[in-house]
C-alpha cells in the first residue's frame, strides 16, 4: 500500500513539471528587468562575517532567442549609489572614492558578448563589465527559476574580483572576490 501511495505522490509531483517542460528555448522575446528584481552581494571577511548588501536601482534588458542561444543577449546597469547594507557608515564608505566612486562613476554596466546554454534551464553569460571607468571580461551563470505569461525569472550568480577595478581597499582582511546572487524578473515587451 505504501509503495502505491508513494508512486502516486511522485507522479502527481512530476506530472506538472513534465507538462510545463521549462526550457530556455520556449521563452522567445525581449524582456525588461523589473524593479522587483533583487541584486545581492557578499564580500567575505577573514575569520568570518563580511559585508553583505544589495543594490536598489538598476535597469536592463535581456533578449532570448529560442533554438539559438548564441543570439541571445543581456545588457544591465546598476547605480552604485543605491547600495544598501543596513549600516549607513558602510554604505557611505562603499559609495566613496575608496570603493565605487559613485559620484564620478554613477553606473556600473554589463553587456553580454556570448550566451551559451549549459543545460535545459541554464546558460553561461560572458560579457564585459565596466566599473570606475575600467572594463573587463566577466562571466555569470543564469538558471531559469520560473515563468508565467509575459514574466520570466532567472537566478543569476557570479564572482568578480574587486582589485582589477581599483576597489581592493581592505584586502586581505576582506576578500578580493565579490559573490553576486541575483533574482532577475523580466517582463516581455
Amino acid at each position: 500500500m505504501f509503495k502505491i501511495a508513494f508512486t502516486a505522490t511522485l507522479l502527481a509531483f512530476f506530472a506538472p513539471l513534465e507538462a510545463k517542460s521549462e526550457t530556455l528555448s520556449q521563452l522567445r522575446g525581449r524582456y525588461v528587468i523589473e524593479a522587483s528584481s533583487e541584486i545581492g552581494f557578499l564580500v567575505s571577511q577573514l575569520g568570518g562575517g563580511g559585508v553583505k548588501g544589495s543594490f536598489r536601482r538598476f535597469s536592463g534588458i535581456f533578449n532570448l532567442m529560442p533554438g539559438n542561444t548564441a543570439r541571445s543577449s543581456v545588457t544591465f546597469s546598476l547605480e552604485p549609489a543605491s547600495v544598501e547594507t543596513g549600516q549607513t557608515r558602510v554604505e557611505d564608505f562603499l559609495k566613496s572614492s575608496a570603493v565605487f566612486s559613485a559620484r564620478e562613476h554613477p553606473l556600473i554596466r554589463f553587456r553580454s558578448t556570448r550566451v551559451r546554454q549549459d543545460g535545459p534551464n541554464s546558460a553561461i553569460i560572458e560579457g564585459v563589465l565596466t566599473a570606475r571607468g575600467i572594463t573587463r571580461r566577466e562571466t555569470f551563470h543564469a538558471k531559469l527559476a520560473g515563468w508565467q505569461g509575459r514574466n520570466v525569472r532567472f537566478q543569476v550568480t557570479g564572482d568578480i574580483l574587486r582589485s582589477p577595478y581599483g576597489m581592493d581597499v581592505g584586502t586581505p582582511i576582506y576578500a578580493d572576490r565579490v559573490h553576486f546572487e541575483m533574482t532577475l524578473t523580466g517582463k516581455r515587451k
